[in-house]
């Protein structure tokens, strides 16, 4: 990260007028998102909205990344333009680069991205634009985007593209399109959805340049320059409020085939210094990269770390140059947490060890200071956001996408309960849950269930969010079904005196009763008499489940998240058979 140690002292424009500046420039990015969501083929995409925009200036800081996910651009969005100057020094207007490598800065191969440098009337490089969105499918050697088990990126199978040039003056280079068509399964689907991040970025590119011609290339220049000194000003002023100290969280993934029997520590060392406003989070004292497919590229190793400390500040603070500059990452190379050599695999990079490093963070933020920080949030990708595939007896055609239909729950925090549609940590809430009746509608599949997980919180002053429980199974045919989750044999912590959330679960269910219980990675197939049950881990809780409103508790019983006797046996609260808080029973209760 570039480190300055020194609060940044030249004078800065009117706030007035650097907020216009930079809703422009935001609002450029909400333009390109509302292309890719309008134009997207893949349901993870147009129903899920799997995908994140952003701009670079031309010396690869990030300028903006609104409305997108953290972990696809908050820490890679410039690591993937400094690859393309690299690779192609001698840009020009009218290029196009695809870009999925994560060993040049993208997060993991199934975020397929495409990177368009804006030039002024001079042809002077000013802007990169970013249109990142995760497919259906990457070409890998089974139908899913999630490789849990591989043991590196050739067993993967992923086509990888290091910022290769798919566009030149503005015209698709076949042989790249070719490739991708001829590898990539249900390839028309692929190439909407290619199209699609094509026109983001090129409304992004447009937009860019009205705004030189408008307001004059070097007021945009000098608007970055200034927008992320304020920024950073901001964090200054934010990191002044915490106390300083220094703390470990260690939060562990599940293990998987060739790893620890345990599971996969993630250990982060968080030191915060108030008085010169940095925080460090060096995440080195972890293991070696391993033989399976959850080691962080570059780009998400770095992002999950400050993932977890934007999460834990006491105000929200805008991500960007300026205000990461606050922030110090320490990684090592051939580290699973760290910087993967090649050809270890990365195919999960931006979900199950990333949550877990952001977790880590939080939890060591938290034993740092008890207003900031979070306790641990529910584990990404259950079979009920696995992928499916097969071919539909509708209409005979082949099918491969993502259905998300539930996922973790979020974590308790020192001011308020957990987020129920969390998702995960480095997605902060964004992708949509899919509709029950879409994708009934786009696949032959029926959803029978989808519910609050009872009782599966982690309890706490501020309770984690529940886990949901899903059932789906394949109508007239059978499908595949590739996952790969976490939290079944580590469930979510909590943390200053919070409880811990229920594991996971997740199994088969035949017509005629037979449960087969699937582990934490797998790709299987699921019979037209059999369904799949999902139940996915809930957040870990935040304080004293003793200290809890009362009155909150009786709600969540109301609404199903907690039963009556868990408010009686954990919480401490008495109800009268109305659902009321019994007050003098529950001061007894306490009091004992």
């Amino acid at each position: 990260m570039n480190v300055q140690t020194q609060t940044p002292t030249a004078p800065l424009a009117s706030g007035v007028k650097l907020a216009i500046m930079q809703k422009r420039f935001d609002g450029v990015t909400r333009k390109m998102a509302n292309t890719l969501l309008r134009t997207a083929r893949s349901g993870v995409i147009n129903t899920a909205r799997d995908f994140s925009c952003a701009l670079v200036t031309a010396d690869c800081e990030l300028l903006t990344a609104a409305d997108s996910y953290p972990i696809h651009v908050i820490g890679g969005a410039d690591l993937m333009a400094r690859a393309m100057l690299d690779i192609h020094p001698n840009l020009k207007r009218g290029d196009a680069f695809l870009h999925n490598s994560p060993y040049h800065g993208n997060s993991h191969a199934a975020d397929h991205t495409i990177l368009v440098p804006v030039f002024d009337d001079n042809d002077v490089h000013r802007f990169t634009v970013v249109a990142k969105a995760h497919q259906a499918d990457c070409g890998n050697s089974l139908p899913t985007t999630y490789m849990g088990n591989a043991r590196d990126v050739y067993e993967e199978g992923a086509l990888i593209f290091p910022a290769v040039k798919v566009q030149s003056d503005y015209t698709d280079n076949r042989d790249i399109i070719n490739m991708c068509m001829m590898r990539i399964r249900v390839p028309e689907q692929w190439r909407g959805d290619y199209l699609a991040m094509l026109g983001a970025a090129r409304i992004g590119e447009r937009e860019i340049m009205r705004m030189g011609a408008e307001l004059g290339w070097e007021a945009l220049s000098e608007h970055a320059r200034q927008w992320f000194d304020m920024t950073e000003r901001q964090m200054v002023e934010i990191i002044s409020t915490i106390a300083s100290g220094s703390a470990r969280g260690t939060c562990t993934h599940d293990p998987l085939p060739g790893t620890p029997a345990g599971g996969i520590p993630a250990n982060a060392d968080v030191t915060v210094d108030a008085a010169n406003g940095m925080i460090t989070v060096d995440l080195t004292d972890n293991i070696d990269c391993l033989p399976v497919g959850v080691n962080l590229s570059h780009a998400c190793a770095r992002t999950a770390a400050l993932v977890g400390v934007l999460n834990s500040l006491p105000k929200p603070v805008t991500p960007n140059a300026g205000s990461l500059r606050r922030i110090e990452v320490k990684l090592r190379e051939n580290c699973c947490v760290g910087i993967p050599r090649h050809p270890h695999s990365t195919s999960v990079a931006t979900t199950n060890l990333g949550d877990r490093v952001s977790n880590a963070v939080q939890l060591a933020m938290a034993a740092i200071d008890p207003k900031v920080g979070m306790a641990e949030g529910g584990a990404a990708l259950p079979p009920a956001a696995g992928v499916i595939s097969g071919h539909d007896p509708r209409n005979g055609h082949a099918f491969v996408n993502e259905v998300i239909l539930a996922a973790g729950g979020g974590p308790g925090t020192p001011v308020e309960d957990g987020w129920l549609s969390l998702f995960c940590m480095g997605n902060a809430g964004m992708p949509f849950y899919d509709s029950v009746e879409i994708d009934e509608m786009l696949h032959p599949m029926m959803i029978e269930t989808r519910k609050i997980l009872t009782d599966s919180e982690g309890a706490g002053a501020h309770r984690g969010a529940p886990g949901i429980v899903t059932a789906f199974r394949p109508i007239d045919c059978d499908f595949e079904l590739g996952f790969c989750s976490d939290g079944t044999v580590n469930p979510s912590l909590g943390t200053r005196g919070g409880g811990d959330a229920r594991p996971a679960r997740q199994y088969l269910e035949s017509d005629a009763g037979e449960i087969t219980e699937m582990t934490t990675s797998e790709h299987v197939h699921v019979r037209r008499d059999q369904r799949v049950v999902s139940m996915t881990n809930g957040g870990g809780g935040y304080g004293d489940a003793l200290t809890r409103d009362p009155h909150r508790v009786a709600r969540d019983v109301e609404e199903g998240w907690i039963s009556p006797a868990r408010a009686r046996d954990v919480y401490r609260v008495a109800l009268t058979p109305g659902g009321a808080v019994d007050e003098a029973a529950t001061a007894a209760l306490r009091a004992g």
